[in-house]
């Protein structure tokens, strides 16, 4: 039971933290100052793909431990998959996010890595 209750937190923690990364994507944009409109268009559309990335993988883990049950041959398969894909962002957050002096993106990788921890009982 405590695993199922891990695998829901983490889907909620993970989508949540994607909504919160879209939330101020204007104001990190207009951060960069003066920049070309194409500079404007890449970073805008990298802030939303970060987002909405981990918007699905919450969806894709919740709705997999709903409807096909954890125990399940194709659950532990995307339970590896989204680990691999946190594991994957966690990386390179840390070594991009944690250098600036933005606190949400200091704590960026250990959020991931802690919801990719999370999967971890589910993936055997």
């Amino acid at each position: 039971m405590l695993y199922i209750v891990l695998l829901y937190l983490g889907s909620g923690i993970i989508a949540l933290w994607g909504i919160a990364h879209l939330i101020p994507t204007v104001s990190i944009v207009r951060g960069f100052g003066v920049i070309s409109r194409d500079n404007r268009l890449v970073i805008t559309m990298d802030w939303i793909a970060e987002g909405l990335t981990l918007i699905f993988i919450g969806f894709l883990i919740f709705f997999m431990t709903l409807i096909a049950g954890p125990g399940t041959a194709g659950a532990r398969v995307v339970y590896r998959l989204c680990f691999g894909m946190l594991v994957t962002l966690s990386i390179l957050s840390f070594f991009t996010d944690t250098r600036t002096s933005i606190l949400p993106m200091k704590i960026c990788p250990f959020v991931k890595l802690l919801v990719a921890a999370f999967l971890v009982p589910n993936m055997i």
